[in-house]
């Protein structure tokens, strides 16, 4: 495709890019934190939660986007009529309301939305001081406060998101958008979108797992013994509702049937 042979798509995006999954992002982002940590920085790892992403896309200016990135007219404009010319309305309980225009947002399901929409916010990091990372539109920001007067580093990154959100017409889902404090000394300094204060959190899920704020893996590990228990909990309770022989019944079977041996 001509997004992977123009290399469009900057590192910090890991989702639907050749070679890079989950884990990359996970491993590429946190080795940078855990770096600075060991060397006895403090960290701030912010935890960016877009509103409505997918449908908040719009088309003009992802159109825009598209010719900026090197793309030939005719895919471009394939593209273009591709996502215009769609409506949509309510329907609830048998009343409908009228059929609106679509002007903004990228079909859910398609392979071709979610590459849409890596282009879209491609730039998303353009002149970040800090370490972005994005995996769709799952994003974190994180950087190194090593002073009282250092602390403040992350906010002028966080201005930028914020003016590329409005410049771009998305919206951050600012109360669910968090900040985890990370080493020894850290002040805990708040940080802000736009004119919102961040909340600060001990532990936060990053695509499946949780990370808090001691980088200890006790809390998922914890998370992930609890969900295999419930898992042999069901099948446990399958077997024995099937009128299938227990463990314990499948053993007594083959001692008497074998004279009594011992294994």
């Amino acid at each position: 495709m001509q997004v992977e042979e123009k290399k469009v798509i900057r590192s910090g995006q890991h989702g639907l890019t050749k070679g890079k999954s989950c884990l990359t992002d996970l491993i590429a982002f946190y080795d940078s934190m855990t770096g600075w940590v060991d060397q006895g920085k403090t960290v701030g790892v912010v935890y960016l939660d877009f509103s409505r992403a997918f449908d908040t896309v719009s088309h003009n200016i992802l159109i825009g986007k598209l010719r900026k990135c090197g793309l030939d007219e005719w895919t471009v404009r394939w593209i273009e009529n591709w996502l215009n010319g769609r409506a949509q309305r309510v329907v609830i309980s048998g009343a409908e309301s009228s059929w609106r225009s679509v002007a903004s947002g990228v079909p859910q399901g398609p392979v071709l939305s979610l590459v849409l929409f890596n282009v879209f916010i491609n730039d998303l990091d353009k002149g970040t001081e800090c370490t972005l990372s994005k995996f769709a539109d799952d994003a974190k920001l994180g950087g190194v406060a090593d002073t009282p007067e250092g602390c403040p580093a992350i906010q002028p990154d966080l201005d930028r998101l914020e003016n590329w959100v409005e410049r771009n017409h998305m919206k951050f889902n600012k109360g669910k958008c968090r900040v985890l404090h990370l080493g020894r000394n850290n002040s805990n300094h708040q940080n802000r979108l736009g004119v919102d204060l961040l909340g600060s959190s001990s532990a936060e899920k990053d695509l499946g797992v949780l990370v808090d704020n001691k980088l200890s893996m006790s809390q998922q590990c914890a998370l992930v013994t609890k969900a295999v228990n419930g898992i042999l909990g069901r099948i446990k309770k399958s077997v024995s509702s099937s009128g299938l022989p227990s463990s314990r019944q499948t053993g007594n079977y083959w001692r008497e049937s074998s004279g009594g041996l011992r294994g």
